[in-house]
């Protein structure tokens, strides 16, 4: 990914390593990530019981911007 080279936009181990300690703190296991370089937003995915939980993230700045989900 030429942003994250070039500095513009977090490693998607950088957020992993800020979001889901604290997802797992609350029950959730992790399942993966996906970028969306229009918007440089990282979308993780997270499973608890049988519910799904998105957390979108801000790829420049790691702040988490929406969480959908249970």
């Amino acid at each position: 990914m030429n942003a994250t080279r070039r500095g513009s936009v977090m490693s998607l181990r950088d957020i992993e390593g800020a979001i889901v300690p604290a997802m797992k703190r609350r029950g959730a296991n992790y399942i993966g990530a996906e970028y969306d370089s229009d918007v440089m937003r990282y979308r993780l995915k997270f499973v608890r019981g049988s519910s799904v939980i998105w957390v979108d993230i801000d790829g420049r700045t790691g702040a988490v911007l929406a969480q959908a989900g249970d």
